[in-house]
């Protein structure tokens, strides 16, 4: 089968062996998306090196529930050992020896096939289609951040950062009727949000909203997207991390300390609401969608996400 791989700091689109995996499913994928942890995996984070990729949807070929063999799926990334504590609690997304999609110890879902343990997959339903099924993951990780957070419909809370992370988040945190600021650069991507009914401005316009803020997540994946961040929260604040990416980033540590803010980290949701929102058209993430290619021209397409104005990146096998 033919796979985007990232190896020896290259990134090329390869013929490879179709995964085996025993006990687990095969997926023949039907529709992937370009991540910016992808692009930052290929700049070296994470020290990955295989098959990229984790959001997808995809067709069951094979599987030990038979069930599911025939049915379009979406799939959770992270594959716990199954035995520890979090796993036999349903939750293996910090299971000390898990593998993750195209991230950790697992070859990912730009490919024609990939493996997945049957718990881990979540069926679509009919009326969803793959453009919407793949931002599965993506909305999940948005929608994960009031897992970590109390979000009400009193909550100010502002998304720094206009991306298509930005973007979900946005709009996932809007649908808790809290009151939702998006600050972004660019007009036509502030746009979408505005359509949902979302207030956006330019960072430019934030400094009259200084410290008006219960909650600010973070997801411009850059230093000045941090400090703008400090800079909108109240005393006692809660900043949101929702940015992975290779290197560091400098931190004030005396001013979270003074203004006694707290920092929450925020990573992957669980697939099931996400879906429960996609089936019922309650997030726009059609809007997101920049451009598609296929899976041959996967290292171009790699390369278009990373430019300017371009939002979400699909690949079909």
């Amino acid at each position: 089968m033919r796979a985007l791989r990232y190896e020896h700091e290259r990134l090329t689109v390869a013929e490879i062996p179709k995964p085996q995996g025993a006990g687990e499913a095969l997926v023949r994928v039907t529709l992937s998306g370009i991540c910016n942890t992808d692009i930052e995996i290929v700049r070296g984070y994470a020290g990955f090196e295989g098959t990229i990729g984790h959001e997808f949807v995809g067709v069951v070929e094979s599987a030990p529930d038979a069930a599911l063999v025939g049915r379009r799926v979406v799939g959770e990334i992270n594959a716990g050992c199954g035995r520890c504590a979090l796993c036999l609690k349903g939750d293996p997304r910090h299971c000390p020896d898990r593998t993750v999609l195209g991230i950790h110890g697992r070859d990912g879902a730009h490919a024609e096939f990939l493996r997945l343990p049957v718990v881990n997959l979540l069926p679509v339903p009919e009326e969803v289609p793959d453009e919407r099924a793949v931002f599965a993951e993506p909305l999940a990780a948005a929608l994960g951040i009031t897992e970590r957070v109390k979000v009400t419909e009193e909550t100010r809370v502002a998304v720094v950062g206009d991306g298509k992370l930005g973007l979900l988040c946005a709009q996932a945190l809007a649908l808790t009727g809290a009151s939702v600021l998006l600050v972004g650069k660019h007009e036509e991507k502030l746009r979408i949000a505005s359509q949902r009914g979302i207030e956006t401005i330019m960072p430019g316009e934030a400094v009259a909203r200084a410290r008006a803020f219960d909650v600010v997540v973070e997801a411009s994946g850059s230093e000045k997207g941090f400090a703008l961040a400090l800079d909108l929260l109240r005393p006692r604040g809660v900043l949101v991390l929702k940015s992975t990416f290779k290197g560091t980033t400098e931190v004030d540590a005396a001013r979270i300390v003074v203004d006694e803010i707290s920092v929450v980290g925020s990573r992957c949701g669980r697939f099931a609401p996400a879906l429960g929102l996609l089936e019922k058209g309650a997030v726009d993430v059609e809007s997101l969608i920049s451009e598609e290619y296929g899976l041959a021209d996967g290292v171009h397409a790699m390369q278009r996400a990373t430019q300017p104005g371009v939002i979400k990146v699909l690949l079909r096998p």
